[in-house]
């Protein structure tokens, strides 16, 4: 039986006209099915046409859907009372503010889920680090015996279980900036990992991606929970405009209250007392940038009350995710590595600063409106040579030739069509000692449906190498 309060919503939507606004198997079919469980009349709209969306019909063949395809999707949505939009769809599109204007109320799968919890929970955000943060909060939780959920942008949609959820269980969200742009809800518990460049193709400034991610906190409440990145400079200055109690990480220097590096520990500070978490060095997720990571899911955990030997339980053993600094298999002396989800010029970076081998990198892909000259710094004197693919291969090649014209390097750099013929020539240019890095520091949508199909065919063509 629904609660009071997840009655008073449930009553709002049941008989109103819903538009869900893209409909892509991993957040719009749930959403679609639980509105029509609660009894609204949905109208499902997509920019793609029938053909490309049969997975979703499928989904949904037993469920009544109105469908508006193609061009004009967002065409029917006058008489609609709630607006859905996927993440990564503006809200100020004229369509859909023209039917905010005629009494349309704009929200989304996350914010519904957000309405709907009885559980606490724990946010997570930022330009690096999310899933990884996301994933050890969850795991840290789990060790500690909780009950607890994983959703967001990681997992899967958590809309057709949110009412089953108990106020006694957890739930750990990945956010990202299209989630949390123009959400009215925080999380209890809310992690900001660090702040640089990212998704400026969609927001257009970097104002207004910082402000996107700044709604992870905007509505706490005064006990609520904030992790901040010391060493970052945007997220430090958060705390300013915080109501909620402020615990930062550190790699850097020692923090009032939060986590810190002293020596080679990791010292914990959340209850008043310092404590020892564990030697870095005993964290089995390589680089310093996943020192950070498991020092913000600490504090959080902590702040929860989860015990220190389940915290130190999840720092000491947890493996990295899929895509994420992964290691393939080790061919001739070279060993292959799928960091897919390095699709911003500092996740490159933090990778080739974890593995402190001599390096082929595959970089490249869909142009965010990112700067390359940071990446370009780092590679060149770094690595032994580069193929580029995609988009941006001819603005990341003319970022490394700047560099290269003020400090020569002996670097081999070639442009490739295919992903395919990027890693066949990266094997010609690796030695035995070395490593092959796919890390693109782009998104994927020029060439794949996303970095995990962009990861997985790495792997293939990888495993297929002789």
């Amino acid at each position: 039986m629904p609660t009071a309060k997840q009655q008073v919503v449930l009553n709002e939507l049941s008989g109103k006209r819903a538009a869900v606004l893209g409909i892509g198997l991993r957040s719009g079919v749930p959403l679609i099915r639980f509105l029509h469980q609660q009894g609204c009349i949905v109208v499902a709209c997509d920019l793609k046409p029938k053909e490309k969306l049969q997975d979703v019909f499928a989904a949904l063949a037993d469920v009544p859907v109105e469908y508006v395809l193609g061009p004009d999707y967002l065409s029917e949505l006058k008489g609609c009372d709630f607006l859905f939009r996927t993440p990564g769809m503006r809200p100020d599109l004229p369509e859909i503010s023209d039917a905010v204007a005629a009494g349309a109320k704009l929200t989304s799968e996350i914010e519904l889920v957000f309405a709907l919890a009885e559980a606490a929970i724990t946010g997570v955000t930022g330009s690096d680090g999310k899933s990884t943060t996301t994933t050890l909060v969850y795991e840290m939780l789990k060790a500690d015996g909780r009950s607890v959920s994983l959703g967001g942008n990681i997992g899967h949609s958590l809309i057709e279980e949110v009412l089953d959820i108990g106020p006694d269980a957890d739930i750990v969200l990945e956010l990202s900036s299209f989630q949390l742009m123009g959400m009215e809800q925080s999380p209890s518990t809310a992690i900001v990992t660090n702040i640089t460049p990212n998704h400026l193709d969609y927001h257009g400034t970097m104002d207004e991606y910082i402000e996107a991610k700044m709604q992870i906190f905007q509505h706490q409440a005064s006990n609520d929970i904030l992790v901040l990145n010391w060493d970052n400079e945007v997220t430090r200055m958060f705390a300013e405009q915080a109501d909620s109690r402020v615990f930062f990480f550190s790699r850097q220097e020692a923090v009032p209250q939060g986590a810190w590096l002293r020596g080679s520990e990791i010292i914990l500070k959340v209850h008043g007392r310092e404590e020892v978490l564990c030697q870095a060095e005993e964290i089995s997720l390589p680089g310093s940038h996943n020192v950070e990571n498991v020092m913000a899911a600490a504090i959080a955990a902590s702040a929860k009350r989860v015990s220190l030997q389940a915290i130190r339980q999840v720092a000491t053993t947890f493996k990295t995710l899929e895509h994420r600094l992964e290691f393939v298999r080790e061919l001739h002396g070279v060993k292959y590595y799928n960091n897919s989800i390095a699709s911003s010029p500092t996740r490159t970076i933090a990778g080739l600063n974890a593995l402190q081998v001599p390096t082929v990198l595959i970089v490249g892909g869909y142009d965010k409106h990112i700067p390359f000259e940071p990446l370009a710094q780092a590679v060149v004197g770094r690595v032994d040579a580069i193929a580029l693919i995609g988009q941006t291969a001819t603005k990341i090649e003319q970022s490394i030739q700047d560099v290269l014209a003020t400090r020569p390097a002996d670097l081999a750099m070639q442009k490739f069509a295919t992903l395919d013929a990027a890693v066949s020539w990266a094997q010609t240019q690796a030695k035995p000692g070395s490593a092959v890095v796919l890390a693109p520091a782009c998104a994927s949508f020029d060439m794949f449906r996303d970095f995990e199909e962009r990861g997985r065919v790495f792997k293939q063509l990888v495993e297929q190498l002789r």
